[in-house]
């Protein structure tokens, strides 16, 4: 994940014209700390994990990124990640840098009392470096506002004040904002919109494939599923539905677990790597890494990929997709919702003045549709894909605040 990335950002820099110091400069975080958590388990063992926090570039203002808790979280993937954040603000044309945190663990192995345990000895362990003016910390992958709540009540107290800008997706009754929930969502949905009208595709009617049922996949699944789209494709981590004619998505998502899961009480389940190769119009990999590589994306059947998730598609994938002239709405753009609703939370919270959903709404998509004609445009009009516009877009302004702050 980490050379993909280093390999797109080097040539998004080169064509906007900057030199080698400034990728020198950017291609890594500037910090990455790595902390140990002692946690006592409900035996009254003590169990240690591993957390890290990445702070990819503070040029254009404060840190701003998730934390994820998940067992393949290691360095380099903090790594990648948080330079995926920089580019998302670089994007939507926020005041942030990118950074991004994690926890080595599986929280659907942990009580509730050890979950929230794990939690505040992250928030202590990265204490030091995180603020409301420093470093904002939010939700990711198998966290969610509880865990946010524990982290936000942990920093309050070793801070002794309140700081409810300190995180995002935060419940309502602690700072939180109206619509995060669903923003990721929103993002992607908004993407798809802009890019079946590319394509020239009715939306309604369109057959779509979403691999990942989780927060962003549930919510996607119905939005698309309320405006006419036919969700021929789900899957979570224990493998996969497909049914040419529709899944029965209401009856899906109340049968979802808290992690998303559904497949497991259904007989007939197919593989992820399976899903990805049936007939769709629009497919959406909001799983994990990885999944489509040069060796099954020959077998892609979508004219449209909108990535809802961190480096589905690989480089050697993407040569092949291009040739197929299969668009692909890259994740820095598309998973830019949920950053820019934490944006605005932090503003709420700063001006003690909070919006009411429609505004969150119509800011959300301002921005979103904003950001993909600009990405959009500028691919076309260089020949280029929508990655590597991309990249041009997001890295464009935090190289610009290192090149003014004297740093390269």
């Amino acid at each position: 994940m980490l050379e993909s990335t280093q390999i797109v950002m080097k040539e998004a820099l080169g064509k906007l014209g900057y030199k080698e110091e400034v990728y020198e400069l950017l291609k890594e975080p500037s910090r990455l700390l790595e902390v140990r958590i002692p946690v006592m388990m409900d035996d009254r063992s003590f169990k240690v994990f591993t957390g890290y926090r990445a702070q990819h570039n503070d040029a254009a203002g404060p840190i701003k990124g998730g934390v994820r808790f998940h067992p393949d979280v290691n360095a380099d993937i903090i790594k990648a990640l948080s330079l995926w954040t920089g580019l998302k603000c670089g994007i939507a044309d926020l005041p942030f840098g990118g950074g991004k945190g994690g926890v080595a663990c599986d929280p659907r192995r942990l009580s509730l009392g050890e979950l929230e345990r794990l939690s505040r000895g992250y928030v202590r362990a990265v204490s030091q470096i995180v603020g409301p003016a420093k470093d904002i910390l939010g939700p990711d992958v198998f966290t969610n506002s509880q865990i946010m709540a524990w982290m936000v009540d942990e920093y309050s107290r070793l801070s002794n004040f309140d700081s409810p800008g300190f995180i995002s997706g935060k419940p309502l009754s602690l700072g939180g904002s109206e619509g995060r929930e669903k923003a990721s969502a929103l993002g992607v949905a908004i993407c798809v919109e802009e890019a079946a009208k590319r394509k020239r595709l009715r939306l309604k009617g369109s057959r779509v494939i979403i691999q990942g049922f989780g927060n962003a996949g549930s919510y996607l699944a119905k939005y698309l599923h309320d405006t006419g789209a036919i969700i021929v494709g789900i899957s979570d981590a224990y493998g996969a539905l497909y049914d040419p004619d529709g899944l029965p998505v209401e009856y899906l998502l109340n049968r979802r677990d808290s992690f998303g899961t559904v497949t497991s009480l259904f007989e007939g389940t197919i593989s992820n790597a399976e899903l990805l190769e049936q007939d769709c119009d629009i497919l959406v990999p909001a799983a994990v890494s990885g999944q489509i590589t040069s060796e099954n994306a020959h077998n892609i059947q979508a004219s449209i990929i909108v990535e809802a998730a961190g480096g589905p598609t690989t480089l050697g994938a993407e040569k092949i997709l291009d040739g197929r002239d299969i668009l692909v709405v890259p994740y820095v753009l598309a998973g830019a919702g949920g950053i820019i609703v934490s944006y605005f939370e932090w503003v709420q919270n700063k001006q003690g003045l909070y919006w009411m959903l429609e505004e969150i709404e119509h800011g959300l998509r301002v921005k979103m549709t904003g950001a993909f004609n600009a990405i959009y445009e500028s691919a076309k009009a260089r020949r280029i894909n929508m990655r590597l516009a991309a990249y041009m877009a997001g890295a464009k302004k935090m190289a610009e605040a290192s090149i003014w702050r004297g740093w390269v």
